[in-house]
């Protein structure tokens, strides 16, 4: 009972929204009819645009229609490819199959979005880099990143060194991977570098050394907005859970 009590109170709701603001009566039917499924889709696009100018809401829809439809990016990417076989088409449909785990099949695209892309192209290679990583193939991922061009951009060197440190890490490199997770953890955003530095050094049995370095997670798990930190919450998640048993 309290369920469809509760059912009732939101299609009521969102019944006298719709009259108040002057919106198409079809919806009405919708709410009616279609209960809850019905309230959620007008909220979904009748209520929220009123705050797509905010981050948070947009992060909502754009989870909500990867929720209900994750290979659409896929699909118009496709479509597109069958208009122009460029590499930036190529490169859509890689970027879409990476979204949805489909690494090994991503591969073959950021290869043939490179060999069309005119000159040499980091941000390819550092995609492939990615992939090749994902699918378990780490040593061309290493090659590829120990061939990167250095950017321009600090910020996108840091995203390539946290990546070779993390295939350091998985060839036994340790001391050359805590360095590197060390010196990228002052600058990138986030906490990843201080969570993996942290967990290797837990591995090697230097927890002492790793409580700080979850603590700065902690502060700055702290500072971001809950839809920023949702997209790492596992890795969140664990940096709380060990640093409460460090610290009992």
């Amino acid at each position: 009972m309290p369920v469809i009590a509760l059912s009732i109170l939101v299609q009521i709701a969102c019944a006298v929204h719709c009259v108040r603001n002057g919106r198409n009566q079809m919806w009405l039917m919708v709410i009616i009819f279609l209960s809850i499924p019905g309230c959620l889709a007008y909220a979904l696009f009748e209520i929220l645009p009123d705050y797509a100018g905010r981050r948070e809401v947009r992060a909502v829809k754009q989870a909500a229609a990867k929720a209900i439809d994750p290979e659409r990016d896929l699909r118009r990417a496709r479509e597109a490819l069958d208009t122009a076989d460029t590499a930036a088409n190529r490169t859509a449909i890689a970027d879409s199959l990476g979204a949805l785990g489909r690494w090994d099949e991503a591969i073959p695209h950021y290869e043939t979005a490179q060999a069309r892309a005119p000159g040499a192209d980091r941000g390819l290679q550092l995609k492939l880099a990615v992939a090749c990583f994902e699918a378990g193939r780490s040593e061309r991922a290493r090659a590829l990143l120990e061939e990167l061009p250095p950017s321009g951009s600090q910020s996108e060197n840091d995203r390539a060194a946290l990546l070779l440190a993390r295939l350091l890490e998985e060839g036994g490199e340790a001391a050359r991977a805590l360095a590197i997770y060390a010196d990228v953890g002052e600058r990138l955003p986030g906490a990843e570098a201080q969570c993996r530095q942290a967990a290797l050094l837990i591995a090697r049995g230097r927890r002492g050394e790793a409580r700080p370095l979850l603590e700065e997670a902690e502060r700055r798990a702290k500072r971001m907005d809950r839809y920023e930190r949702a997209k790492h919450a596992d890795m969140y998640d664990w940096a709380a859970e060990t640093l409460a048993e460090l610290r009992r």
